[in-house]
């Protein structure tokens, strides 16, 4: 066996496609970059690729991070998201701006007049103080660098254009002078007070009172107007207000109920004028929306909704007349759950979507009618080893991020007719082909399609020289029977000297996700390059609770979780020892999240695993109520704990540490309020009191995600010396 034994380092060489966004005439493609740069920090730029791949993406940003780009709907603007150092045209007393605004002096009086958070044209910036998100847009016509357009003091959230581009609405916090009273103590390390249920929120930390509305901001007079009746009531840290801006006057934005917001899991879909007449409301109290977009006239709108209760039920696109007010599904028949968060539901024309869906292990697309529920797969071409990672549609131009095991991600374009082009295996990705083998300046380069039977135009090669110098692993879908019978899919990921069909067992790794309502899907991961190049077979299981294999297979676990996740990881571990892929004395299990609790469900029932690592988890969920952000998802899954104390009692492994003789790894964030740190301390002290090998690793200011670099790649090199340490083939 010769493998590359690749070091935690490499990580800072990998980047990754994120925020794809079509122009409205479907000629251009923009796209964030996420990197990292030598200080130890993630950096998000902006590019700009034409859609037919004639010429190399070209980075626009340089100096600040950027995100959700939105092209203005002439297609001359793209706006974006950035903490920036405030424009200078905001900061020179009483000049005009580059585009003609009257004095900023003058200005600043009316925007105090109209917008009380909103700051002046004339105050200036403590130079200590860090610059807040606001919406910037370069003018791709005129060139320059980017304009400011939005000055709010705690900055700007999300953002819309207005339909002649002359407008935006945003959502941005509004605080009163008793709650900026509050928060300005709270700086100086004033106490916590709070009377509200959801009193903390993972990466928000504590929360106050403040508000969140939309505003819309006139560009040319910077005039800024709230628009009353607007306020998200929780849904700013859930998802976001998603504000968007229809073809006339409307705008569409989500919200929780207003009466006690934080006891509900209901979030609906909400209509208001530009104006600021009273927002009406869409859909009813049992839905959960996300995603609208309006349809090229304006009297439909589309958007995603889950059940608000069963979090477990796939995820449907809605389609709502405005017209008649009623809404109805067009996705339900598919039985898979619109994968929104690779891309909203887009319109190719007044009767016809086309939205991305998880199904079957993989995020595709599928194309819908916008008046009956009549969905039909597309895109055939993708194939069955690259998924989705992000997706826009416009101006007859389908966008994408694809990624797969040994490329990627990146972005494409193909043309909208083409959704129909038949593929499969023929059309995955070749690494070596395409055009543009260097890598240009930026080093992101352009390639065309890798075959000539693939509709897609690959626009950008971002990880070029990282896949020259870098092995990357086979990637196989498998599929096994649990101890029930019933098969369970998962993927393979096999180190690049791996013959599958001549074996020799190597070490496994079963990597299990988190969620559990999310799933695996083929796609480039560090951590699969990283185990692989190290000899290392990584096995990622679909267990039951899944989603993208239908609401009957994802609700199976729903308030009983344990005994069929455990069961479906340890079935298909054992069904690659048995093909001869892993060795049974070298298993390792290890997952993040739902994937750490799975992992404590493994070895508390199994001692076949060599040794564990349970990052960031939860292992006593009578003691987790109260303390974690996600307490009315646990109310709907098994109740209240002082009424259903068995049922909490058997999601928890801390009492059956007894039964634990698997030497295990505890890694948490410090400030992680999703599963908070105490969870991983319980665990691990019980483990040290009856003489099991444990360790425990704590990230200080770190959240339920590991941020900065740096520790991410302590986290591989405390996996890789744990798994060594407790090797005995090492």
């Amino acid at each position: 066996m010769e493998t590359s034994a690749l070091a935690p380092e490499s990580l800072y060489d990998v980047r990754r496609v994120t925020d794809l966004s079509v122009s409205p005439d479907g000629d251009r493609v923009a796209f964030v970059l996420d990197e990292f740069d030598p200080a130890d920090r993630r950096r998000q730029s902006l590019f700009v690729a034409p859609a037919d791949g004639s010429r190399e993406p070209h980075r626009l940003t340089r100096v600040s991070n950027a995100a959700a780009p939105t092209w203005s709907p002439g297609g001359d603007r793209l706006g974006f998201l950035a903490s920036r150092e405030r424009d200078v045209a905001l900061c020179v007393g009483s000049a005009e701006s580059d585009d003609g605004a009257r004095d900023g002096e003058a200005r600043a009086d009316e925007e105090r007049a109209d917008g009380p958070d909103d700051r002046s044209g004339d105050e200036d910036t403590d130079a200590d103080d860090e610059p807040t998100k606001q919406v910037w847009a370069f003018d791709l016509a005129r060139g320059g660098d980017a304009r400011q357009l939005t000055d709010f003091a705690d900055g700007v959230s999300e953002f819309d254009w207005g339909p002649d581009g002359d407008r935006l609405v945003v959502a941005a916090r509004d605080p009163t002078a008793e709650e900026r009273e509050y928060l300005d103590a709270r700086e100086e390390g004033g106490p916590v007070v709070t009377e509200r249920l959801q009193h903390k929120f993972d990466g928000h930390g504590w929360l106050d009172t403040v508000a969140t509305h939309l505003f819309v901001v006139d560009l040319d007079t910077r005039e800024t107007t709230r628009l009353d009746g607007t306020a998200g009531n929780g849904a700013e840290y859930q998802g976001g207000l998603q504000p968007t801006w229809g073809p006339g006057e409307i705008i569409a934005f989500r919200s929780k109920p207003a009466e006690n917001p934080d006891a509900s899991t209901v979030v609906h879909l909400r209509l208001v004028e530009a104006d600021g007449s009273e927002p009406r409301t869409v859909t009813d109290s049992t839905l959960a929306v996300s995603a609208p977009r309006f349809g090229p006239s304006g009297d439909r709108v589309a958007f995603v909704a889950g059940d608000a209760v069963n979090w477990y039920r796939p995820r449907e696109v809605h389609v709502a007349d405005l017209e008649s007010g009623e809404y109805r599904s067009v996705s339900a028949s598919l039985d898979r759950t619109a994968a929104d968060w690779a891309g909203r539901p887009a319109w190719v024309d007044e009767g016809t979507l086309v939205a991305p869906v998880g199904d079957e292990g993989t995020t595709r697309l599928a194309r819908l009618d916008a008046v009956r529920d009549d969905p039909e797969r597309v895109f055939e071409a993708q194939g069955t080893y690259r998924s989705i990672a992000a997706f826009d549609l416009a101006g007859g131009t389908v966008g994408l991020c694809l990624t797969q095991a040994d490329d990627g991600p990146d972005a494409y374009a193909m043309a909208v007719t083409e959704l129909d082009a038949e593929g499969g295996a023929g059309a995955e990705l070749d690494a070596e082909s395409g055009a543009g083998a260097e890598l240009d300046a930026e080093g992101v380069t352009g390639a065309e399609s890798s075959d000539v039977d693939d509709p897609l135009t690959r626009l950008s090669r971002v990880n070029a020289a990282f896949v020259a110098e870098t092995p990357t692993p086979g990637c196989e879908r498998v599929r096994f029977e649990h101890s029930d019978g019933d098969e369970v899919e998962g993927f393979a990921y096999l180190p690049p000297d791996f013959d599958p069909a001549d074996p020799e067992p190597r070490p496994l790794v079963a990597a299990i996700h988190g969620g559990p309502m999310v799933y695996d899907a083929p796609g480039f991961d560090f951590d699969d390059v990283y185990w692989t190049n190290r000899g290392y077979v990584v096995l990622r299981v679909n267990y039951r609770g899944s989603t993208s294999y239908g609401r009957a297979f994802s609700e199976s676990i729903r308030g009983r979780w344990g005994p069929r996740e455990r069961d479906d990881v340890v079935s298909g571990v054992f069904d690659l020892v048995e093909r001869g892929w892993a060795d049974a004395d070298r298993l390792f299990v290890t997952g993040f999240s739902q994937g750490a609790i799975n992992t404590a469900y493994v070895v508390t029932h199994t001692d076949a695993f060599a040794a564990a690592a349970a990052e960031h988890g939860i292992y006593d969920f009578r003691s987790l109520y109260g303390t974690g952000d996600m307490h009315a998802w646990y109310e709907n899954d098994v109740g209240l704990p002082w009424e259903a104390p068995d049922a909490y009692r058997e999601l928890s492994t801390i009492d059956e540490v007894d039964r634990i003789e698997t030497p295990t790894l505890l890694m948490a964030g410090e400030e992680d309020w999703r599963c908070p740190p105490t969870q991983a301390e319980q665990l691990y002290v019980s483990l040290c009191k009856r003489g099991v090998p444990s360790k425990l690793v704590v990230y200080p200011g770190e959240h339920h995600a590991i941020e900065k670099p740096e520790r991410a790649i302590h986290r591989l090199r405390t996996l890789t010396e744990w798994f060594e340490a407790h090797d005995p083939g090492a």
